[in-house]
């Protein structure tokens, strides 16, 4: 009984732990979105700062992580080129006359 019971609190402690996703998980997944929506990777740069920094980072947060202990900061970076020629033209007819 008592060891049922002390696995029992094991589960119930740890379940917060094992639910919390890692730093980088979460800056990875970050990553492949904003690749994924058309800037290369070498046009910005994330980083995890601690909270109290975050608003001297000079980016814009995009995430947290770390049980809410810290914030992904999102800075675009001057190799990403000139937008326009990765994102395609789009209008209405009208655009063409």
């Amino acid at each position: 009984m008592k060891k049922t019971l002390l696995a029992g609190l094991a589960v119930v402690m740890l379940a917060p732990l094992m639910a919390q996703a890692s730093c980088e998980s979460v800056k990875a997944d970050i990553t492949q979105k904003i690749v994924a929506n058309g800037l290369p990777e070498s046009g910005f740069k994330l980083d995890i700062v601690p909270n109290d920094q975050a608003e001297q980072s000079g980016g814009q947060v995009v995430g947290h992580c770390g049980n809410d202990s810290q914030k992904i900061v999102y800075t675009k970076t001057a190799d990403a080129g000139d937008s326009s020629a990765a994102s395609p033209k789009t209008g209405t007819s009208q655009d063409s006359q």
